[in-house]
């Protein structure tokens, strides 16, 4: 016979849900939504460090260094420190809002519903989604053309086909990493572990490969692409602002991952070990093979894929490409498909289960990516170019994304001190269907940056946005929440 209510258990220090009628009947819960049993939270701390080292060496990460000099004006040095600083620092809120994933067991919308409402959750989940899906298709366009240069390499007939040979690559690559995902949070986790050591040996070779061709006191003395006497303190804040925000994303919905942890330990070790130094290691060999492309294959190239496509061995093209492939792929699952999955599940859990929500995301991903496509097919021409979009959305998004990350961590560490109804969760009667303090807290630094584009006075809450965001966004909203009314105030005031 199913139990009525809920029931809420504690083992050394993990809860965990035994989910009654009131849950189970709930149109908030579905399966896939619900918090993880203790038994089910395997990860240990080299799982996690796995997780980071698959998502951050990836085509984006290897061109950093570039977007940090030539869009940014920063020297060489100051890009890479930025990358290192940028890095140290979003491991702030990802450990943050990882605790209570590994707490509760539940993932980034659920949580959510504390700080937003239980309806209210939705709109920063489709937030996340949408920038998610976007990157999600950027990261598809990479692995496509590495498929491409893969076959091109296998077959000779294959690199006749072109751009038609690109969008072929596309969709195969588009199809294996919805079926990745679809298969669930155990095939992400073996993916991560076995491709991790193979992508650092890719980079080892890549660098012994690089460095007879490359004088890195020549490379480190190239001077800044800034007007000259310019302070570099705002470029670097500019660099380090864009830097964050690649991994913004990642500082939301990393309770997707964390509620699949052992313990706190093991999650915050993991993402200590994990993320900063595979940053900063990867996007330097990024900068160290764009410097000696030129003597490599003739012309300065700034991303590896179409670098290693100029190699004449095809054995060597082909291994290399494989391995690209791998490396994009177990980018793309963990970091762009699983959150979205998350958060369309959210808008409907009874009707939107995983496999949907994972086509979902695909379709918007594809959509997104359209007009690149259909460029690559010859149906349209344009000058508009993938760079340009990757590297003006990266200020862009931090931007955005700051004040939830701010919001996130002061509800749960200042507000609930920690503590959260689990059950309550996923039903209506606990939580309010809009939280509107959050709101308030994010709309107004959004408001303000969006403002900020239009003064030259208030430049910097723009440039420095993530921060400014962030910072505002969690202040806004503790100071809402420390003055509400108590229930005894309000109860004496009638």
């Amino acid at each position: 016979m199913q139990q009525i209510r809920s029931k809420v258990t504690e083992r050394d220090g993990l809860f965990e849900l035994e989910a009654g009628s009131d849950v189970l009947d709930s149109p908030r819960y579905n399966h896939d939504m619900a918090p993880t049993k203790v038994h089910e939270r395997t990860w240990n701390k080299w799982h996690i460090t796995a997780l980071w080292v698959g998502m951050a060496i990836c085509v984006p990460t290897y061109t950093l260094g570039g977007v940090l000099t030539a869009y940014f004006g920063l020297t060489v040095g100051e890009a890479l420190l930025a990358i290192l600083f940028a890095n140290i620092i979003v491991l702030i809120p990802l450990t943050l809002n990882a605790f209570p994933g590994t707490k509760y067991g539940i993932p980034f919308p659920v949580l959510l519903r504390s700080s937003f409402g239980i309806f209210g959750s939705n709109i920063p989940c489709l937030i996340r989604a949408l920038v998610a899906c976007g990157w999600f298709g950027i990261q598809t366009m990479f692995g496509g053309l590495a498929i491409h240069l893969f076959l091109g390499s296998v077959f000779d007939g294959w690199k006749a086909l072109g751009g038609t040979g690109e969008v072929i690559g596309f969709m195969l690559f588009w199809a294996l990493n919805l079926w990745v995902v679809i298969r669930g949070a155990d095939s992400i986790k073996w993916l991560e572990t076995l491709s991790a050591p193979l992508l650092v040996l890719v980079g080892v070779g890549l660098l012994v490969w690089a460095m007879p061709n490359v004088s890195m006191t020549e490379l480190m003395a190239i001077p800044a692409k800034r007007p000259e006497g310019a302070s570099v303190v705002s470029y670097f804040a500019a660099g380090l602002t864009a830097m964050v925000g690649f991994w913004a994303t990642l500082s939301l919905n990393i309770p997707d991952f964390s509620r699949y942890a052992k313990s706190q330990k093991d999650q915050i070790v993991g993402q200590i070990i994990g993320l900063p130094l595979t940053m900063f290691l990867f996007a330097s060999l990024g900068v160290v093979m764009t410097a000696a492309s030129v003597k490599l294959v003739g012309v300065t190239v700034s991303d590896p894929v179409t670098l290693i496509g100029h190699i004449q061995s095809p054995v060597w093209v082909a291994l290399a490409m494989a391995l690209i492939i791998i490396a994009t792929l177990s980018t793309n699952t963990a970091a762009n498909i699983v959150s979205p999955t998350n958060d369309f599940q959210n808008v409907a859990p009874k009707i939107i289960n995983r496999t949907k929500a994972v086509m979902l995301t695909g379709l918007v991903g594809l959509a997104l990516m359209a007009h690149e496509l259909l460029k690559k097919l010859g149906l349209i021409v344009s000058d508009l170019s993938l760079e340009t979009v990757y590297s003006n959305w990266l200020l862009g998004y931090s931007s955005l994304l700051g004040p939830i990350a701010g919001i996130m961590v002061v509800d749960y560490f200042l507000i609930k001190k920690q503590q959260l109804d689990l059950a309550g969760l996923y039903r209506d009667d606990v939580y309010p269907a809009w939280n509107w303090f959050g709101f308030i807290a994010f709309g107004v630094p959004v408001a303000l940056t969006l403002l900020s584009l239009g003064s030259d006075a208030f430049s910097w809450f723009y440039s420095y946005g993530w921060f400014t965001g962030s910072a505002l966004g969690g202040l806004i909203y503790y100071g809402l929440n420390v003055m509400r009314p108590s229930p005894t105030a309000v109860k004496s005031a009638v």
